[in-house]
């Protein structure tokens, strides 16, 4: 407890009011009456008896040292401010806590055992270095002391040395003065003097440090005096935070610091005391080694700017206000907020219009290491990739089937092929890649990918119908990728066929046949008989003879993607043609922003393969993800550097789409700001079940629209209908389009739940037509397809007359005989086409109800397997309303 206090005191100290402390005060058998009389601590202690007392706890037991506190724990928890100013988190402020704990304990609850000699020696021992020290420092201190006295008292005599000096130059002046003067009356005469004698005594601006005043002699016990270092010793000895007294007793104070001893506080005050002219010195304009200098003339910095970059960071790095960017860029035309990207050559602009150079940022990252990979080794000759192109329905696949010897339009929904196909045949003369396109005006991007990977064009014209819009089409684009091109017209076993109609409709657009003195052959062929297809494969096969074709065939392996879907049992798929090395299975390759190590590669007819050389098309597994179509590909050393290049070209593209959001023109504000508020957005959701046919079908709806509606595809993919396309459709009320794909049972719950609008399509032409008539509002009747059974493959038999018979149990709806089929293999469609025999118990039937078991015969496809669904359609007219 403290000292004597008043009762005002003290019951502050305890939190209770004075008048309570008074009545506790009396009722222990004291007499207090006022707030300001002063407590002593024996009256504290029996106001503590009392109280224990009063609480049922003996007197004796409040100073038993059974009940005294054996330790005590003082706790402190201070909590302070830091702020952030470099790094991501600038101007951030963070609050810390520092939490400090101390613990006492008696020393006579410490047993013997917990105090070992050998602890207690150590600790004398390091007592015994710590004051060996001291004394050391101690003399060094006072060494150093005795130096710097010594130095003052030199640096006082050549002081007063100079003063001297100065006082008898001014005494001679003086006296000159005083002789020069000497006709003045002597009034006169002794006020210089006495000018000059006050002028002495004020000159020392500077005086010298005064010596430390000696402190008075102490007298110790036995009555003799002690001397000031005496003193400081027996201080020092008994430890630096002994409180230093007077000569009367009194105790003394240095800056409200009561722990410093003499020798201290000489020290602090050594330090704290500067000399002025070092103070002006800091503050003179010259501003130091930290000081700032105002530029005298404006900086010139050389920015180097990549493909985009934002606004901050530019603004950061010519070490100027975001405002002014963001100012500079409005009086370009462009919106764009401090937190956005731009491109580079608007930072270019940018940089030069507020006096910068702009140079180009050269990245040293992943895809610089990749570009540095260069595929060496001998040169040998490859086969010829060739492209059929043409018009729709002009007769390409039914030729390739020729050369092919298979049948692969009639595998197609209506007759068109609507997937870009690559296969490898194997002729008399040698082995030529063909790549089939579609023909559809929406398959454009399809065509003019075709164009890029081939080596020569072949051009299917059909005799009877002349050239068309996308024969021209193919022209261009043979014309755009500067490859060679041959002409097959085809259909020459029909009687309406016209050549000379059709070579007059090709010099029309430059393509003249050699006949009339050009340089493109025209082959005349029939893709139903046979004949000329001997004519056109010699003819392919001269050309590439001039065109010298090679390629490296050891070495790593690079390519092109073809097209690309997602399997639901093997994962992305992606068909890649081999331009150069060999294509090996176990290859790390990057593929566009996708990447992985390639586990089965796949030949046009499903078998596999263990490699793949030069101009032959496969079929690969293994990706991370599905790969657009038209990406390259690239076989690299490891993984870590695929995993890295396409994780750089997957921000790149993230940029690039923000860069597209970003980029608001105030020309394209105002005319938004235009146009009136009745305009209609019908937002679809697009899924295909390959790459290429949903690019077309994104394309070629988004260009559908007029200026009271617009087509807005929110989402497009691959594979089958999933619930996230569901979900994203009941959020924007979207319609869904499943272009040759189905929806799953989760999505179909959300879509009924929803009352979304989903619709399945096999034929492009359903797909635009019906889009088109709704923007263009001509409603009329529509052709819907309803379902309306579905039933599953359990068991497949062969029969001798109607070749595979598929056990199959209806699990949907009804179905019946005379109504078109579907079959379905991982919700994909692999056939369309109709029953040939619907039996129960070896009879036929016309229909087949739910829950119910029958034998299912599909016409012309006998590839039926467990697993697979028979859906059942028809077709109904459906009056559209509003």
């Amino acid at each position: 407890m403290m000292s004597d206090v008043t009762i005002k005191q003290l019951a502050g100290v305890l939190g209770m009011s004075a008048d309570k402390l008074i009545s506790q005060l009396n009722s222990a058998g004291m007499k207090f009456s006022s707030p300001d009389q002063v407590v002593s601590s024996t009256d504290k202690v029996k106001l503590h008896g009392f109280l224990r007392r009063t609480h049922g706890k003996g007197e004796g037991s409040s100073g038993g040292e059974d009940n005294a506190p054996r330790q005590v724990t003082l706790k402190r928890r201070t909590v302070s401010e830091l702020t952030v100013n470099q790094g991501a988190t600038r101007g951030k402020t963070v609050n810390v806590e520092v939490r400090q704990k101390r613990t006492y304990v008696k020393r006579s609850e410490i047993s013997p055992e917990q105090q070992p000699d050998a602890e207690r020696e150590d600790a004398l021992k390091k007592l015994a270095e710590s004051q060996l020290k001291r004394e050391t420092e101690e003399i060094t201190r006072q060494d150093r002391e005795r130096r710097r006295l010594e130095e003052e008292a030199k640096l006082r005599a050549a002081e007063e040395a100079r003063v001297r000096a100065e006082t008898e130059a001014r005494e001679v002046a003086a006296k000159a003065a005083a002789e020069q003067a000497a006709k003045q009356p002597a009034a006169d005469a002794e006020k210089p003097a006495e000018r000059v004698a006050k002028t002495d005594a004020a000159t020392p601006a500077r005086k010298p440090a005064e010596a430390p005043r000696p402190r008075p002699a102490r007298v110790n016990g036995n009555g003799e005096a002690e001397s000031a270092h005496a003193a400081a010793a027996r201080h020092k000895k008994h430890g630096s935070h002994r409180m230093p007294a007077e000569s009367d007793g009194t105790p003394r104070y240095f800056g409200a610091e009561l722990h410093l001893s003499d020798e201290g506080h000489a020290r602090r005050g050594a330090i704290k005391r500067k000399p002025r002219r070092q103070v002006e010195q800091v503050r003179s304009p010259s501003g130091g080694p930290h000081g700032f200098s105002r530029p005298t003339a404006p900086v010139t910095r050389d920015i180097a700017i990549g493909e985009s970059i934002l606004v901050s960071d530019l603004a950061q790095k010519m070490a100027v206000k975001g405002a002014d960017v963001v100012k500079a860029l409005f009086k370009m035309g462009v919106m764009a907020t401090i937190n956005q990207p731009i491109d580079h050559d608007t930072a270019v602009l940018v940089v030069e219009e507020l006096g910068h150079n702009a140079t180009r940022l050269e990245e040293d990252n992943a895809e610089t290491t990749l570009a540095k990979v260069e595929i060496v080794g001998n040169r040998e000759s490859r086969p010829p990739v060739v492209t059929i192109m043409g018009h729709v329905d002009h007769g390409k696949t039914s030729l390739l089937d020729y050369i092919r010897r298979t049948k692969v339009a009639s595998g197609e929904a209506g007759g068109i092929t609507q997937h870009i196909g690559a296969y490898h045949v194997k002729t008399d003369r040698g082995v030529i890649s063909f790549l089939d396109t579609p023909g559809h005006a929406a398959f454009s991007a399809m065509r003019a990918r075709g164009a890029k990977l081939t080596d020569i064009v072949v051009l299917v014209v059909a005799a009877d119908d002349g050239v068309m819009p996308q024969t021209i089409e193919a022209i261009n684009h043979a014309r755009a990728a500067k490859v060679p091109l041959i002409v097959a017209m085809n259909k020459m076993d029909k009687p309406e066929a016209n050549p000379d109609q059709v070579k007059q409709g090709l010099v029309q657009h430059e393509v003249v046949p050699e006949e009339w003195g050009g340089d493109v052959q025209i082959v005349p062929v029939s893709a139903k008989t046979g004949d000329g297809v001997d004519n056109l494969l010699e003819s392919i096969l001269l050309q590439a003879e001039v065109m010298e074709l090679t390629a490296v065939k050891d070495g790593r392996a690079a390519g092109v993607v073809v097209e690309s879907s997602l399997d639901k049992g093997r994962g992305p798929v992606a068909t890649v043609l081999v331009q150069q090395g060999t294509l090996k299975k176990g290859d790390f390759i990057v593929c566009g922003v996708e990447y992985g190590r390639v586990r089965a590669l796949f030949n046009e007819s499903g078998q596999q393969v263990d490699a793949a050389g030069p101009s032959i098309p496969v079929q690969l597994l293994g990706l991370s993800g599905v790969p657009e179509a038209g990406d390259d590909f690239i076989v690299v050393q490891d993984e870590r550097l695929a995993k890295d290049v396409a994780l750089e070209r997957q921000h790149k593209r993230r940029d690039a789409r923000l860069l597209k959001q970003a980029g608001n023109r105030m020309e394209d504000i105002m005319a938004q700001m235009g146009q009136g508020e009745g305009a209609q957005t019908l937002n679809l959701v697009v899924k295909a079940d390959v790459q290429g046919s949903a690019e077309a079908l994104r394309d070629a709806l988004t260009k559908i629209g007029n200026d009271k509606i617009k087509v807005n595809v929110i989402g497009s993919g691959v594979g089958g209908i999933t619930e996230s396309d569901a979900t994203l459709a009941a959020a924007s009320k979207a319609v869904i389009i499943g272009f040759n794909v189905r929806a799953d049972a989760s999505a179909r719950k959300i879509i009924e739940t929803n009352g979304l609008d989903l619709r399945y399509f096999s034929i492009i032409y359903d797909v635009i037509d019906q889009v088109k008539q709704v923007a263009s509002g001509l409603l009329g009747n529509e052709i819907r397809e309803e379902i309306i059974g579905v039933a599953q493959v359990r068991d497949v038999f062969r029969s001798s007359k109607f070749g595979a018979i598929a056990g199959c149990m209806i699990i949907e709806g009804t179905v019946k005989r005379n109504k078109p089929i579907r079959v379905l293999r991982d919700n994909t469609v692999i056939f369309q086409g109709e029953l040939e025999s619907l039996r129960r118990f070896k009879e036929n039937v016309e229909e087949v109800r739910n829950g119910m078991e029958c034998g299912i015969g599909v016409k012309q496809y006998n590839d039926v397997k467990p697993g697979d669904q028979i859906e059942c359609f028809e077709r109904i007219e459906v009056a559209r309303t509003l």
